[in-house]
């Protein structure tokens, strides 16, 4: 199966809107891969280094969340590494505003390069930690970046009032949410099927109580 079909496909299975008006979003999707496969080359931002697994675990992955993310106007993805998954989720929503915190400057230089070079509008990348970002969003959210008391720590201020922190993670983290600071609890724990991915998957929403 060739990344294009893959994506097609999972785009389908996951829900999203797949009609003609939406090619330009596959392809933009593609040219990211593409340009993510190009620099990790020299960079080695990412592990994952065939086009297929790519498609599913990059790609795929961070559009599963795209169906939780309705009402919200802003999004901050922190620790965003090769801009997973705010890039992937500012080309499937264009009228999202996200930003992306990355502390790294190769990874942080990369994700300028594809906002330019794929003319993403909604898209700002910060080269800095969580901590010191300043602003409020509707969504923070975070793959793989921290224990849930670590992401509240670093990244809790950037929730607005009745916002939420949405955590990607692998299989839910009981041991995690029994440490949740004070003042915080978990709203939901939500399965993430991701088409082709065998691997257990979970959002954790969390709230402040």
């Amino acid at each position: 199966m060739t990344p294009a079909v893959g994506l097609h496909e999972g785009m389908v299975a996951l829900g999203l809107d797949v009609s003609a008006a939406t090619e330009q979003t596959e392809q933009k999707l593609l040219a990211y891969l593409a340009l993510l496969g190009k620099w990790n080359r020299v960079y080695n931002l990412t592990a994952v280094r065939n086009p297929e697994d790519m498609v599913i675990q990059h790609l795929l992955d961070s559009l599963s969340l795209v169906p939780h993310l309705a009402g919200c106007a802003s999004l901050v993805d922190v620790g965003s590494g090769a801009g997973l998954p705010g890039i992937p989720i500012a080309i499937a929503m264009p009228g999202l505003s996200i930003s992306s915190v990355e502390a790294v400057q190769k990874k942080a230089a990369f994700q300028q390069q594809v906002k330019i070079e794929l003319e993403l509008g909604n898209f700002s990348v910060n080269g800095c930690r969580a901590e010191d970002l300043a602003g409020q969003y509707d969504a923070v959210t975070s793959r793989a970046f921290a224990e849930l008391a670590d992401f509240i720590r670093l990244a809790g201020h950037l929730m607005r009032p009745g916002g939420r922190l949405l955590a990607m993670k692998g299989q839910q983290p009981d041991e995690e949410i029994a440490r949740l600071p004070a003042g915080w609890r978990v709203g939901e724990c939500r399965p993430l099927v991701v088409p082709g991915l065998a691997a257990r998957r979970h959002l954790i929403i969390l709230e402040k109580t």
